[in-house]
């Protein structure tokens, strides 16, 4: 796969209904993932959206998220941009350069889904995300 370049939005709790709308517009394929999956199934929000992709069948690639338990929802800085794909020596360049002299808030570092993954923020304030595939099972 190559690597991905596409926005990502949080939202505050209705990201399920967000990126449904998304589908209804756009068509494509969804995919779902919540809190419960991947911690305690019986926690406050568990069944929020974690992580949703929709890939649409013109090539569109739109990504989103409830705000995680904890977090605070801030409008207006709820769009990042997210590089994705499986070559790991580009994307890391890429981390490299673009968290340079930014804000990293998440290291890039294997995350409990079996990717790396990291956030930052660049030195212009610009919100990024980047997720480098881990080995199929």
């Amino acid at each position: 796969m190559a690597s991905r370049l596409n926005p990502y939005i949080s939202f505050d709790g209705d990201a399920r209904q967000a990126i449904e709308f998304y589908r209804s517009v756009f068509g494509g394929t969804l995919t779902l993932n919540t809190f419960g999956e991947y911690g305690d199934a019986d926690t406050p929000g568990a069944d929020k959206i974690m992580h949703a992709m929709l890939e649409t069948d013109s090539g569109f690639a739109l990504m989103c998220a409830d705000t995680p338990p904890g977090m605070e929802h801030q409008p207006g800085h709820n769009i990042a941009v997210s590089l994705s794909g499986d070559d790991a020596d580009e994307l890391r360049g890429y981390w490299e350069r673009i968290s340079s002299g930014g804000t990293v808030s998440v290291p890039l570092e294997k995350q409990m889904w079996g990717d790396e993954f990291g956030m930052c923020t660049d030195r212009f304030g610009i919100d990024w995300m980047v997720n480098i595939a881990g080995a199929p099972a």
